[in-house]
């Protein structure tokens, strides 16, 4: 499978925070006959021994999305967010509450009638405690006897679709487009004869608390995190003030992260990462761009801080319209960004220095 038929695939299955099993498992029959291992948190990951410093190269395998929070005595449905949901995005959206394989029900995000609404209305977002989901369910037995409780996990109806020649759109682009490129990372490695330890690994409840890979990352101890994750495409006309991060320009790393709003946490990469990456794309003619960006957090914020201290880079491929339902990847970046975790993994000898001098 190319890198797009993956994306495409694990585009199709839902997997809110803390309900990933599905994808997991798809994820397990893509690596084939690469052993792999999975914990209590529902984390997944295949080992390729080696020598010298060790590498812990991840990504977040879940969604953001919703939980049911009530059932109406009118079948309709009420949700309490799961992670960063815009709620200006979610009027009309389809969503499917996930039961089971087989047993998903399809639902609609309400939006009042245009012909009923009022002038003062027209302008304004409609919060989400507000909201209501049509499943078509007429009472609160009904909507019960198809298999929906209070908790039940809902994310925007899966699936991707092309856009244009080299690009996909669609909801879960984040972080299934990392999924997609550590199965293709795993299978190239499977292949080398020398090189670092490397844990090629996929982290549960990203959107939800950052720290699914914690554990894992405590457990593993690695002396190296490279955590894959989009960077926020700044080649829009509501983006172009934000940076110079373009779909089609190559993957990039992060110079800075910070959340800025209530968790104060972030990444500075180490010094020696940056380069690692720096001399490897112009060892292999890889344009490589570069993010510094405030709002944005990944779960490696919490994995450097393991152990003795972590050497972390964020490395990632462009993105636009992130934690919506229709987010957008260039293909193109995808496969450089293989390319380009290839090279950097190469260039990790028994020597490779970690000194901050």
């Amino acid at each position: 499978m190319s890198v797009r038929e993956l994306l495409v695939d694990l585009m199709s299955i839902p997997g809110l925070s803390g309900h990933e099993d599905r994808v997991r498992r798809r994820i397990a029959h893509h690596l084939g006959s690469l052993p792999s291992t999975s914990d209590r948190l529902g984390n997944l990951w295949t080992t390729f021994e080696g020598s010298g410093p060790s590498v812990f190269l991840f990504t977040h395998m879940d969604q953001l999305g919703f939980v049911v929070r009530k059932i109406e005595a009118d079948g309709f449905l009420r949700l309490e967010r799961l992670g960063g949901v815009p709620e200006r995005a979610l009027a009309s959206q389809m969503v499917t509450i996930c039961l089971g394989d087989g047993r998903d029900i399809n639902g609609v995000i309400a939006n009042k009638s245009h012909h009923a609404t009022a002038p003062d209305e027209k302008y304004t977002v409609v919060r989400y405690p507000d909201l209501y989901v049509d499943c078509g369910f007429d009472t609160r037995e009904a909507a019960e006897a198809a298999g929906i409780q209070i908790g039940a996990p809902v994310v925007y109806s899966p699936g991707g679709s092309a856009l244009g020649e080299h690009r996909v759109t669609g909801p879960a682009i984040d972080d299934r487009a990392g999924c997609a490129v550590l199965i293709e990372v795993a299978r190239m490695l499977a292949d080398r004869r020398q090189g670092p330890t490397v844990h090629v690994a996929f982290a549960t409840q990203e959107e939800f608390s950052l720290r699914g890979a914690q554990p894992l990352a405590q457990r593993l101890l690695p002396d190296i995190a490279i955590q894959v994750d989009l960077m926020l495409a700044t080649d829009t006309p509501d983006m172009v003030d934000r940076g110079e991060m373009r779909l089609g320009q190559g993957p990039g790393i992060s110079l800075y992260s910070f959340h800025g709003r209530g968790t104060l946490n972030g990444v500075i990469p180490h010094p020696a990462l940056v380069r690692l990456f720096e001399e490897a794309a112009g060892e292999i003619g890889v344009p490589l761009q570069r993010s510094a960006q405030t709002g944005a957090l990944t779960d490696l914020s919490y994995v450097q801080l393991v152990g003795e201290g972590v050497a972390s880079i964020d490395v990632g491929f462009p993105m636009r319209y992130s934690h919506s339902s229709r987010e957008v990847v260039d293909l193109r970046d995808l496969d450089a960004l293989c390319k380009l975790l290839i090279a950097a993994l190469d260039r990790i000898g028994p020597h490779f220095s970690l000194s901050r001098d």
